[in-house]
């Protein structure tokens, strides 16, 4: 395997099967909402021309979801430098990171509020703050419509 981003044909497998959607915090914490009656769009980007995908969204309320894997957006608590292939995998996640990180910006800046989990919180905690935000989100949306007038 010359010049490859995998250090062997094992760890080419593993990061193949890795999923880009459904993961099972994603799916826990949806599970959660859903049965808490909340509706919300899955993998989309919130803006349009925004490459990223936020896991979780709530178009009406304009809240964005993320839940991160630790490996892939670096969490300070469990991420570990590759040792294997550290030439390509110490700036792809540092890419990573700076991503995350303009997202989030671009997103604020659009009037959309942003949620960044970590895959290892527990999924109620998680869910709780979600449901939390869309509460509020909800109510300003309430309050903020002008009523018909007749």
């Amino acid at each position: 395997m010359n010049e490859s981003w995998a250090s062997s044909e094992g760890a080419r497998r593993t990061m193949i099967a890795n999923r880009r959607r459904d993961t099972q915090p994603e799916l826990r914490v949806r599970r959660i909402l859903h049965a808490a009656g909340l509706r919300y769009r899955v993998d989309v980007a919130p803006l349009p021309g925004l490459r990223s995908r936020a896991d979780i969204v709530f178009t009406k309320q304009r809240v964005a979801v993320f839940i991160d894997g630790c490996f892939w957006h670096g969490c300070p608590t469990h991420a570990v430098a590759p040792k294997a292939n550290a030439d390509y995998w110490g700036p792809k996640l540092a890419r990573n990171r700076a991503r995350d990180l303009e997202v989030s910006k671009r997103l604020t800046e659009s009037g959309w509020e942003v949620l960044r989990f970590w895959e290892h919180e527990p999924p109620k905690d998680v869910a709780r703050v979600i449901l939390k935000k869309w509460i509020l989100s909800s109510r300003s949306l309430r309050t903020t419509c002008t009523p018909l007038k007749n």
